[in-house]
């Protein structure tokens, strides 16, 4: 089976699966749990589906060539795509904020901002135009 993608999309196959599972871990889950236990349940199913990702990422935050602070990236797939994942119904532009920063002091491309809600996954596509 071919599928199409999107070509105006950055790292559309890779980006189509990752919210594939995020669905999946949602409907096997359930809602209702902490930010921590969903991040274990996706770096579980990422595993199984053969992807490479690093959780909890520690970033160094640097200043005229001084290091003064660090983020935490939950998830980073394949070194390519930022993975942030949330609880709750709405989403607060601070977290769209907090993917960009990653974005931006990382210098990747995507990230993929997830909110497990009362009604579903909720995702966003973030970009780094920078």
């Amino acid at each position: 089976m071919v599928k199409n993608f999107r070509d105006d999309l950055v790292y559309p196959e890779l980006s189509y699966k990752i919210v594939g599972i995020l669905f999946d871990v949602y409907n096997k889950l359930g809602y209702g749990y902490q930010e921590k236990h969903y991040e274990k349940a996706v770096a579980l199913a990422f595993n199984s589906a053969g992807l490479k990702y690093k959780e909890q990422l520690p970033v160094p935050l640097n200043f005229d060539g001084k290091n003064i602070g660090k983020y935490f990236i939950d998830l980073l797939v394949e070194d390519k795509i930022v993975v942030e994942l949330k609880r709750g119904e709405r989403v607060a532009k601070g977290n769209i904020d907090q993917i960009l920063n990653y974005l931006k002091t990382t210098r990747l491309q995507l990230g993929i901002l997830a909110q497990f809600t009362s009604n579903g996954v909720k995702f966003r596509r973030i970009i780094n135009i920078n």
